[in-house]
């Protein structure tokens, strides 16, 4: 039952977010921070949105997003459109629908594997 899937070789590992320094990342308006951790081809991150943020590109990457807390609005490329709440996720694989790109009005935080 279920399908393959591989996460990269690591050791049991504990992250207190609150001590990986964050990296700050323009939007065409507002910014989002990011808290990286990188496992080989796997990134797991906290990314907070300003309110106010709106990407600055349309992503093909696909994620596993989790709203901590805050709104997120979801636009895809191809007009659909999904608002997002704390304790609500998506899921999406690269170049697995149209191209994506988020925005909020009240800010957002969220959980992101890719």
């Amino acid at each position: 039952m279920g399908f393959p899937h591989e996460t990269p070789r690591l050791p049991f590992t504990v992250t207190d977010w609150s001590k990986v320094e964050a990296t700050t990342h323009p939007g065409e308006t507002g910014q989002a921070r990011w808290r990286t951790l990188n496992i080989g081809d796997l990134r797991v991150r906290i990314v907070e949105y300003s309110p106010g943020y709106l990407a600055d590109h349309w992503c093909d990457r696909g994620h596993v997003l989790y709203v901590l807390k805050g709104e997120l609005d979801s636009e895809l490329r191809d007009g659909r459109k999904f608002k997002l709440t704390a304790g609500m996720s998506y899921q999406v694989s690269d170049y697995g629908d149209a191209a994506h790109r988020s925005s909020t009005t009240t800010g957002a935080t969220l959980f992101i594997v890719d």
